[in-house]
Order: structure tokens, then C-alpha cells, then sequence
């Protein structure tokens, strides 16, 4: 009877996350996912293809871009919400890996998700959907291999033909596209000229010069970096040299300056001339020993002073200091010298040398250019263009299409582009999807009716009948799948065509890193069964500090406005004085504003009278001590 009177004992509540995160799970929070993905998708929609629109962002800072490349967007969008950051995550790493791609890589991820969408909405699980993706991938990249067309590197012509078709597809998009003649003999020539086994696109430098046209830009078979900072004397330097010898340095040539609060205590005038002559000796044995060396074209990360720069003028040689880390390692990699960190036993052989060296204008501004250089493996593109925000595009659209013909070096195979790999690897997955039996045909199917975005996407930008041009490629594809595998949107015709034989090329790698980013992509959102965030407190203290927990108590333990003077101060104040328990001790540390405003009364619990009431002792305005 004991047992039946006695109360059940209550179970402690267990809080595991901290106060105020929100958490959300099921299939309201991955549907909330997807369509922040989509969302994210219809912002760069309208970019992709020749007939893509450019997008204008001005960041926090003011300032202003304008580029249709999906990677530089994406990047300045500043996605907050954490599943659509995935989709920026995989446009940066599309464009670090191939270069090209990156929207149409984003484009296929959301339309992946846009058409399971239902499936998730009527249950089925996304593990079911997770499984058909990367079964629908893997069918998709086997295909793409197999169709795609490979090049003999033997034939000297048909495999720079290659290249420069490569080139000339990825600038279709670009701001560049209607000087793609001419930037594709370069992009290809600076790459052609790189160490084919390493590739390293950092061995291209680009140099931007405003004003001129696009025409006026050049590659320079070699380095060329403008001119550094110089002191007095740079104009008795020689502006040209044939055969010149080039040392790099990483020393400093100039007298140094004394440090802070340096003292030295000398008794007699002779003592402080033995100093002076010990700082100059130590220069001139550094100088001395360069010119014995031989070099004729000095090179220095760090500054050559006013000193050094007389003294090279003196003997006819070329100086720079200042030279950027990036320059100065390709004038080594092509003219073969080495960076030394002292003078000190410097020879002829750690000097490099080139077959011309000069100082020349471009635009406005000078330039330091090595020409015919016997081991270079490094050219220099200088840019010319109107408006700066237009030269930054032409920069950024050579970068993609010097990523596509590196990685066409490498993977000597193409496939067509427009669309047309697309539309094949949607047949081929719809007629392998009827062998399927169960769910997985419906996202296989899914997949094969995701790829179309691509071509329906170009339809759109270009301002085409998409029904139609999707209808007749469907039709084509089906009827004859050999005969018009590369058959796409034909955008300077307005048609469908063979865009094979009109040598729109793409690298083979392009679309098989762009599929299985995509999908990964999707699978991971669709992964994600529960989303916790960790709201930030909205109540910001000035400066941006959060606002201490105890600073409400004490506001409505006081039941009065808290002054600026007050938030100033317990921003200085000791955190141990911030807990709630030392509400009071806080109250007594702060200064409370006279009602007049012109004083300033310190509570402190010391200063009491008599009758243990506080005594106010008046300070100046504004005294916060």
C-alpha cells in the first residue's frame, strides 16, 4: 500500500544543445534545402552559353564586378545557408580542376534535386534516391569515355588543331568571344610553351595595363613585370641588354636604418667615424662582390637603395628592387639562375641570362621584359583594355581557357559540346533505365531528364524555341544514335547540327568532373537529415562584442536607463565582475550620469557617510575613471 501511495520519480531533463539553437529535421528541413539550392541555381541561370547574360555584384566593400563565369559569382554571392553552400563548393572546385564548366556544374546539381524532389515529397527514401544517382553517374561516365575522341600527339597539326578548337569552345561564353581568333593562337602558345610534364599555370603570368584595345594585349615569350620602385640614379642604367647576366637576390642593398630607441655611446668623433665606415664598407663588399660576379641585370625581393643604384649606374648595370616573389621565380625558371640569399662567394654559375633584355613602355606605364630565354619554361601575357572591371573578365575567361587546354594536353580526348554529350547521355540512360526494375528506374530516368537542362538552358539564353530544339534533338538522338551522337544547339546557326563537325570541342574530362561533382553534391543535401544552427544573440554590443549575460540583470535590477557611459565601461571591466551574483559589486563600479549631465558620481562602496549612506564626491564630465 506504501509502494502504491508513493509519487513516480521524476526523470531529470537532459538539455544536450545550447540555449537558443534552432533545429529542424525531416522531410520539411531537406525540402527547405532543396529549394534554397534551386534558388541559388535560377541566380546564375541565365549565364551560361554564348548568348549568357553577365551578372553586376558590388560587394561590402563597394566594389564592382561584372562576369558571367559561374565560379567568380558564386564566390561573391556569400551564400549563407549551409546546404546551398555545397553548390559553391563545387563550382570552385570544377574551376580549380578543370577550369570550365563551373555554371553548367551548378545548373546540373539543382535540376537533380528539382526532379527528385517529388519523390522525397511522397517518401521514398534518399537512400533509394542516393543509390540511383551514383548508379546513373557511373552509367553516364562509361558512356562519355566510350564516345570520346581521342588525338594523336604525333601529328604535330591536327593536335594543336585540337587545342585551339578546345580554346576557342570555352571563349564562346566569354566577354572575349568575338576576339576568340585571336586569343586562342595565344592562349595555346603560352601553353605549349610550359614544361608539358608538370603544366603549372603558374608559370603564365598575366599582366593587366589599362587603355588600348583588346587587339593591343601580347604574349611575351619569356617574363616581363612592371617596373619596380626606384630611387635617384635609375636613369643612367642601361635600358636594354643583349645577352645580359642575371643574378637574383634576396638581400637587402641599402644602409640601414637604426632601430627604436638604439643608443650607442661613443667618447671621441673617430670612434663614430669608424661606425659610418663600417656600414659603408659592408654595402660596398656587398656591391663589389655582385660586379665581380659578372651580373649585369641585378634582381632583388628586397630594396636596392639610393646608393646601390648610383653605384650600378656607374658600371652599366640594370638594377630593380622590390620585384615580387612570383616574378622573380619565373626569371629564374626560364633564364636559369637561382634566387641567393647572401653575396658572399657569388660566381658566374649562379647567374642566368637570356638572349635580350629590355625596359619598355606599354600603355602607361614601363616594363622589364627577358626575351628569348633558352630554358623557358614560363611566357608572360600582358592584357590591354578599356575599363578595369573589363580587363578583370579577360582575365579571369584566359584562365578558364588556359585550364581547358592544359587539362586537353593531358587527356587527349574530346567530345562535342552545345549540349549534344548531354543529349546522348539522356537517351542512353532512359533506354538503360527500362532494364531496371523497382525505384531505381524512376531516378535513373530522373537523371537522363536532368542532363536535358544543359541544352534547354542554352535554348533559353539564346532566346530559342526550347520546346522545339529539345523536341528535334530528343527525335534525332532516338532515331539514329550513331549517326547524331553530337548533335546539339547549333547557336550561331540556329539550328541543331553536328557541333562535331563544326569543332565545338570540349575536354572529355570537363563533363565527366562536372557529372560526378554534381551528383555528389546531391547526394550529400539529400544525405542531410537534420540541420542545427547556433543563432548568434541579435543583442550586439557596440564595437561587436556580445552582450554579457549579466548586463540585463543589471538593467533590470537598477529599473532605469543604463547610460553609454555604462556600456563603455563594462566593456573594460573584469569578466569575473560579469557574472549575475556580482549584479551588485557591478552596480557600485559603474559612474552614473548627473541628471544636469555635467558630473559624474561614484558609487563605490568605500565612499560612505556616516549614516551608511553612499556620499557623492563629484568629478569631471565625462570621467570614466
Amino acid at each position: 500500500m506504501a509502494a502504491r501511495g508513493r509519487m513516480p520519480m521524476m526523470q531529470p531533463q537532459v538539455i544536450v544543445l545550447k540555449e537558443g539553437t534552432d533545429t529542424s529535421q525531416g522531410v520539411p528541413q531537406l525540402l527547405s534545402n532543396i529549394s534554397a539550392c534551386l534558388a541559388v541555381c535560377d541566380t546564375i541561370r541565365t549565364t551560361l552559353g554564348p548568348r549568357g547574360m553577365d551578372k553586376l555584384i558590388v560587394d561590402g566593400q563597394r566594389r564592382v564586378t561584372i562576369s558571367n563565369d559561374g565560379a567568380t559569382i558564386m564566390k561573391l554571392l556569400e551564400v549563407v545557408q549551409p546546404a546551398a553552400r555545397t553548390l559553391v563548393d563545387i563550382a570552385r572546385a570544377q574551376d580549380a580542376e578543370v577550369g570550365d564548366g563551373t555554371t553548367s556544374v551548378v545548373l546540373l546539381a539543382g535540376e537533380l534535386l528539382k526532379e527528385v524532389r517529388e519523390f522525397v515529397e511522397e517518401g521514398v527514401s534518399t537512400q533509394v534516391i542516393v543509390k540511383g544517382f551514383r548508379r546513373a553517374a557511373d552509367m553516364s561516365i562509361a558512356r562519355i569515355r566510350e564516345l570520346a575522341v581521342s588525338v594523336d600527339r604525333a601529328d604535330g597539326a591536327e593536335y594543336r588543331s585540337l587545342l585551339e578548337k578546345c580554346a576557342a569552345t570555352s571563349m564562346n561564353s566569354k566577354l572575349i568571344g568575338s576576339q576568340k581568333e585571336f586569343f586562342t593562337q595565344m592562349v595555346v602558345d603560352a601553353v605549349l610553351r610550359l614544361d608539358q610534364e608538370e603544366l603549372d599555370e603558374n608559370m603564365i603570368g598575366i599582366k593587366k595595363i589599362a587603355g588600348g584595345a583588346m587587339q593591343d594585349s601580347l604574349l611575351v615569350d619569356g617574363v616581363a613585370f612592371k617596373k619596380s620602385f626606384s630611387y635617384a640614379g635609375f636613369e643612367q642604367q642601361p635600358k636594354s641588354l643583349d645577352a645580359p647576366r642575371i643574378v637574383c637576390l634576396n638581400v637587402e642593398l641599402e644602409l640601414k636604418a637604426e632601430k627604436d630607441n638604439a643608443e650607442v655611446r661613443v667618447e671621441r668623433v673617430s670612434e663614430y667615424q669608424a661606425v659610418v665606415d663600417a656600414e659603408w664598407k659592408i654595402i660596398f663588399d656587398k656591391l663589389d662582390q655582385i660586379v665581380a660576379a659578372g651580373a649585369t641585370v641585378v634582381l632583388s625581393r628586397l630594396p636596392i637603395g639610393d646608393l646601390a643604384t648610383q653605384y650600378f649606374a656607374d658600371r652599366n648595370i640594370f638594377c630593380a628592387g622590390r620585384v615580387s616573389k612570383d616574378d622573380i621565380d619565373r626569371v629564374c625558371e626560364a633564364t636559369g639562375c637561382r634566387v641567393q640569399s647572401t653575396t658572399s662567394g657569388l660566381a658566374a654559375a649562379h647567374l642566368g641570362t637570356c638572349e635580350r633584355f629590355e625596359e619598355r613602355q606599354i600603355g602607361g606605364q614601363r616594363f622589364n621584359l627577358f626575351r628569348g630565354c633558352p630554358q623557358a619554361k614560363t611566357c608572360t601575357i600582358v592584357l590591354r583594355g578599356g575599363a578595369e572591371q573589363f580587363i578583370d573578365e579577360v582575365e579571369r575567361s584566359l584562365h578558364d581557357s588556359i585550364m581547358v587546354v592544359r587539362r586537353a594536353v593531358k587527356n587527349q580526348s574530346v567530345v562535342a559540346g552545345g549540349g549534344a554529350i548531354e543529349m546522348e547521355l539522356s537517351r542512353y540512360l532512359r533506354d538503360a533505365a527500362r532494364q531496371i526494375e523497382g525505384k531505381q528506374q524512376l531516378i535513373v530516368t530522373a537523371v537522363a531528364k536532368a542532363l536535358e537542362v544543359i541544352p534547354r538552358q542554352l535554348c533559353e539564353n539564346a532566346g530559342f524555341d526550347t520546346t522545339d530544339f529539345i523536341t528535334q534533338l530528343r527525335a534525332r538522338h532516338a532515331q539514329d544514335p550513331d549517326r547524331f551522337r553530337w548533335h546539339g544547339v547549333d547557336i550561331e546557326a540556329e539550328e541543331v547540327a553536328d557541333l562535331f563537325a563544326k569543332f565545338v570541342w570540349e575536354p572529355a574530362l570537363v563533363k565527366i568532373n562536372a557529372i560526378s561533382s554534381a551528383v555528389e553534391a546531391a547526394c550529400l543535401i539529400l544525405s542531410v537529415d537534420e540541420t542545427v544552427s547556433n543563432q548568434q544573440s541579435q543583442d550586439m554590443m557596440a564595437g561587436g562584442q556580445p552582450m554579457p549575460a549579466s548586463f540585463s540583470a543589471l538593467t533590470a535590477a537598477t529599473s532605469r536607463h543604463v547610460p553609454l557611459a555604462v556600456i563603455r565601461h563594462m566593456r573594460t571591466t573584469p569578466s569575473s565582475l560579469l557574472e549575475t551574483s556580482n549584479v551588485p559589486l557591478l552596480f557600485h563600479r559603474i559612474r552614473r550620469i548627473g541628471t544636469l549631465g555635467c558630473t559624474a558620481m561614484s558609487l563605490a562602496s568605500s565612499d560612505r557617510g556616516a549614516d551608511g549612506r553612499p556620499r557623492c564626491r563629484p568629478r569631471r564630465s565625462g570621467s570614466l575613471a
